[in-house]
């Protein structure tokens, strides 16, 4: 049996995965004439981003969520060492695409600065949305997985608004995962604070965007990796598409941009709120580390 901590896991990798065949393709006309709709597993074109990888892998932030689940798996914790080298590990010799956040990382580490002192200054979406693991490994302990989900994400995020944006996530998910509707908990996410008022405006918009076109919001929110745009668009989908998840994760990837981030924010929550059986088994099966993943998720309970 499928728990719906385990679908949320699940739906949050597949999403990434269905993303990177047109990641950060931005001309959605473009995604239209050379791709088609994504509604399968693909392997990246090879004039743009990811170029190299294989239909069923991961873009460079799902690679992230799952050191970050070995690093959990083996652990039976957060330890922020661990995963820290376990995430420069995973960037030596790394055959994918290296974004700024990321290699001002690396550089703070080749510096041999303190983990908690290595995290870029970006306000990119990215490190708050790779936390699926620790919200089913802290599924059970909200403070722990709170404070855990601001450490894993200042490593290369230490920005306010990227860690505020964490925070409502791992909130978000933490009600769903209690049969709470994604609305509703999200409502109360904003209604306990968010940590960035300007971040807390965009929120508000993206929850009054529901049931509007896709593509139509999400180029208006903007499609760019940055948390103001990009979290809005993965409420938008969450709210607009709520019984629905396969429809809101193709739609998030024919919307362009930053599809990677923004589906493992919604897979993620539409995951934990409708479960294994909203997942379309030939992404399940089609994701080259499924198999894995669920070794991990089984291999230890859960805090």
């Amino acid at each position: 049996m499928t728990t719906p901590a385990t679908a949320m896991v699940l739906a949050s990798f597949a999403a990434d995965s269905l993303a990177l065949g047109a990641h950060w393709i931005y001309d959605t006309a473009e995604i239209d004439r050379r791709i088609g709709r994504v509604d399968r597993l693909l392997k990246p074109l090879p004039d743009f981003y990811h170029a190299g990888k294989d239909s069923g892998e991961f873009t460079h932030y799902g690679d992230q969520s799952l050191v970050l689940l070995e690093s959990l798996a083996r652990t039976g914790q957060f330890s922020l060492p661990d995963f820290a080298a376990s995430w420069k590990a995973l960037f030596t010799g790394y055959r994918g695409y290296i974004d700024k956040a990321t290699s001002t990382t690396l550089e703070n580490m080749a510096r041999q600065l303190p983990p908690d002192q290595c995290g870029s200054h970006s306000s990119d979406l990215g490190g708050a949305a790779r936390i699926a693991p620790l919200v089913y490994f802290y599924q059970h302990d909200r403070n722990d997985l709170l404070t855990t989900v601001r450490q894993q994400t200042a490593l290369t995020h230490n920005n306010p608004a990227t860690l505020a944006g964490a925070e409502f996530i791992a909130k978000t998910a933490w009600e769903v995962l209690r049969g709470v509707d994604p609305a509703t908990a999200m409502e109360n996410a904003l209604e306990e604070g968010v940590a960035d008022i300007d971040l807390d405006i965009r929120i508000r918009g993206g929850l009054d965007s529901s049931g509007k076109d896709t593509r139509t919001v999400i180029k208006k929110f903007g499609q760019m990796c940055g948390i103001a745009a990009a979290l809005p668009g993965a409420i938008h989908l969450i709210l607009t598409y709520p019984s629905d998840l396969k429809t809101a994760l193709i739609e998030n990837v024919m919307a362009g941009g930053d599809s990677a981030a923004r589906g493992l924010v919604a897979g993620m929550i539409l995951g934990a709120h409708l479960g294994a059986a909203a997942i379309p088994e030939e992404w399940l099966t089609g994701m080259v580390r499924g198999n894995d993943i669920r070794a991990l998720l089984a291999s230890r309970k859960a805090v």
